[in-house]
């Protein structure tokens, strides 16, 4: 592999890990900060995805944006609307919301599955045409996803400062403290799920104009590898100011990418890159934990070693 493969890899996973990186920022919000788990992140990400398509294919490019944007925040909405009205856990108020979307993309798309934006104005294709002539041609979706990643984890570090801000991460820390402190904390479980799937649909929105095509089945498993991708930057930056963290959380989206990536490069079989994912989630997620455990593995070992000596030198 040349160097010139090398490059290709390593842009190819920057451009998907920022684009996926929104999710991983929104799961930052949602799973970090609010302490919830929402389940419902792959139909959000399909309805982003899909609702950003049908503005852009309308001829409004800059309109998919904020609408893809505001479809995430009506799905959040509705997430928080089960978890703290309805008394519904909020595993499984995911799961109805995620299972429910399927319909609601379907819907959206027009009674299809698939939508071709080959001949569509995209954000991307505007902004190709801008940086014709540039240092940058050429490369329109990674300033893009810059561009957006930046601005995100700009509000989130301004945002999580303010009053509701600390208010929804008191919220995560101890529910009951902050019912005490007179803050409802059903306000900010909504507020929190509402702009944390905001962030969703717009990566959602960005990937489907960026592969200039939706399927209905674009955000399957992206909870996974959205949990995945925090998990690993939390192993990098998982301590520090808010804008640190969520910059981890950002590299641990392009490190998962960049793995996935090289698997697809060495021409691995299309059923085979689950099990990839898969072993990327353990790794994340039983990493941690393990690192933990292998001092006092290694104590227990030496301590056996230690006493089958005393007990060889006693026989004798």
């Amino acid at each position: 592999m040349n160097a010139a493969a090398i490059s290709g890899l390593v842009f190819t996973a920057l451009e998907l890990g920022l684009i996926s990186g929104l999710t991983v920022l929104a799961l930052f919000l949602s799973y970090s900060m609010l302490n919830v788990c929402d389940l419902s992140t792959d139909g959000c990400f399909t309805l982003g995805a899909a609702v950003g398509a049908v503005v852009a294919i309308s001829g409004h490019p800059y309109l998919s944006i904020p609408a893809a944007m505001g479809a995430g925040v009506v799905s959040g909405f509705v997430t928080a609307l089960l978890q703290t009205r309805m008394g519904i856990n909020s595993l499984l108020a995911g799961i109805i919301v995620n299972t429910g979307l399927y319909s609601v993309n379907i819907a959206v798309m027009g009674n299809s599955s698939l939508l071709n934006m080959n001949k569509t104005e995209t954000v991307f294709t505007k902004m190709k045409a801008l940086l014709d002539g540039t240092p940058l041609d050429g490369q329109s979706k990674l300033v893009i996803a810059l561009i957006a990643v930046a601005l995100v984890i700009l509000f989130l570090a301004l945002f999580l400062r303010t009053r509701l801000g600390l208010a929804i991460r008191a919220t995560g820390n101890n529910p009951d403290m902050v019912r005490s402190s007179s803050i409802n904390p059903v306000m900010t479980t909504t507020v929190g799920l509402c702009i944390s799937n905001s962030f969703t649909g717009l990566s959602g929105c960005l990937l489907a104009q960026s592969q200039k095509s939706v399927n209905i089945d674009i955000g399957t498993g992206m909870v996974t590898v959205a949990l995945a991708s925090l998990l690993i930057g939390n192993a990098f930056l998982g301590k520090g100011k808010i804008a640190v963290r969520a910059i981890g959380a950002v590299l641990g989206a392009f490190i998962f990418r960049l793995v996935y990536t090289i698997a697809l490069r060495f021409n691995m079989p299309a059923f085979m890159l689950k099990m990839v994912s898969s072993v990327i989630v353990i790794i994340a997620i039983a990493g941690p934990y393990l690192k933990e455990q292998f001092p006092l593995l290694r104590r227990r070992l030496t301590h056996g070693r230690t006493e089958g000596r005393r007990g060889g030198r006693a026989d004798a």
